[in-house]
């Protein structure tokens, strides 16, 4: 057992992949703890999905696609603002006008890049973490240590705006600064987890991780501890998984995550539908 686990670090795209699987398990949790409480689920996708034409048009011309891709996502996000603040168009319309307008910008110009320079960029869209460099290591957690201080020093605000905007305004807070600081947090996050799982399927590692989180504790810290856990457990196993089984290392780390939450929605002490059942019947034969 012990072994097997040894083995696979013994070369070094696997010691690269491990690091980066931590690093994205970790941030996208905490992050996505926010969007999962805000119900926000589609913002995570819309950006994500964004990024995708600045991924292209930096890899065309040369330059870092992490800084494409957040560009990209920054444009995104202002455009959903715009569009909500200037005409009478609800936020969720903004967004799907805005990420399928983008994705399919992205698909055009990915494509045309193919067609030109006979190369596959389909990893941009599912991953590929097995491949990173000590660059994008490097990349990776200077993204996630940004992130990270900015929660750990807003974590008040953004909690106090997370809960209860109005209440955040009404107090004083700055609650477009801190609606906007956390659409950047969300982008650069995606942009640090697009070598691990591509921007198709990053939305899960921004909300699974959460949600089962949220099925077993209450308060949003715990949330975020549990969720990072989770994140960073379904990270590691998948990439295992990927090595040992030959399979696609973004869509195992997804696999494993969303059978945690099956895990956590059916057997949940407070939530499970195998526990509610349980006390419905308990509670049956007691009166009977």
């Amino acid at each position: 057992m012990l072994e097997a686990l040894i083995e696979p670090l013994q070369y070094g795209f696997m010691q690269r992949s491990l690091i980066v699987a931590i690093l994205v398990g970790l941030l996208c949790a905490v992050v996505g703890s926010y969007l999962m409480v805000q119900r926000l689920a589609l913002l995570g996708d819309a950006i994500s999905h964004s990024v995708l034409p600045g991924l292209a048009i930096a890899f065309l011309v040369g330059a870092n696609i992490f800084v494409g891709a957040f560009i990209a996502g920054v444009i995104s996000t202002l455009l959903i603002a715009w569009i909500r603040t200037r005409s009478p168009i609800k936020e969720d319309a903004a967004m799907g006008i805005v990420f399928s307008a983008f994705f399919a910008l992205g698909i055009t110009l990915i494509t045309t890049i193919q067609k030109q320079n006979k190369i596959d960029l389909n990893h941009f869209l599912f991953g590929n973490i097995l491949g990173v460099t000590f660059d994008d290591v490097r990349d990776t957690a200077i993204i996630a240590t940004v992130v990270l201080i900015v929660v750990f020093l807003l974590y008040k605000e953004l909690l106090f705006y997370t809960f209860d905007p109005l209440g955040a305004q009404a107090a004083g807070l700055p609650v477009n600064q801190l609606n906007f600081g956390l659409m950047l947090l969300i982008a650069l996050t995606i942009v640090a987890s697009m070598k691990a799982v591509g921007v198709i399927l990053v939305l899960s590692l921004l909300i699974t991780p959460g949600a089962t989180a949220y099925l077993l504790v209450t308060r949003l810290h715990q949330v975020m501890i549990l969720g990072a856990a989770i994140g960073i457990v379904s990270s590691i196993s998948g990439m295992y998984l990927s090595y040992f089984f030959n399979l696609p290392s973004g869509p195992a780390i997804v696999l494993v995550v969303s059978g945690l939450f099956a895990l956590a929605f059916l057997f949940s002490p407070n939530y499970g539908v195998f526990m509610r059942w349980r006390q419905v019947k308990t509670k049956q034969l007691s009166n009977e």
